[in-house]
């Protein structure tokens, strides 16, 4: 990555294996993951504690991150399931390897 380069991220965090899901967009995905885990921002992630990333795709343009997010929160929970399963089967934090990851 060069220094202008920039990347946004459309990640999927839950609090448990087949629990509850949430989808966010963001350009700094371990910032952004941090403070789903500490629960620094009020909202749907901190009232249901979805603070373990289960996946992430890495975007240039913003605004198709956006739109893959927005996509996203319409499919079926099954659909989110298998995509999660097929890059995460384990359903592992991803969190503490992202520097390895990104």
């Amino acid at each position: 990555m060069t220094k202008s380069q920039k990347y946004y991220y459309v990640y999927i965090l839950t609090n448990k294996q087949n629990g509850t899901l949430y989808i966010g967009v963001t350009n700094n995905l371990s910032r952004r993951v941090y403070e789903h885990k500490t629960c620094a921002i009020p909202g749907f992630s901190a009232k249901y504690k979805t603070d373990k990333l289960v996946y992430f795709e890495r975007f240039e343009d913003i605004n198709e991150a956006i739109k893959h997010e927005k996509r996203m929160k319409h499919w079926l929970r099954n659909w989110k399931k298998d995509l999660i399963e097929k890059y995460n089967p384990e359903w592992r934090d991803l969190y503490n390897e992202l520097n390895m990851l990104l």
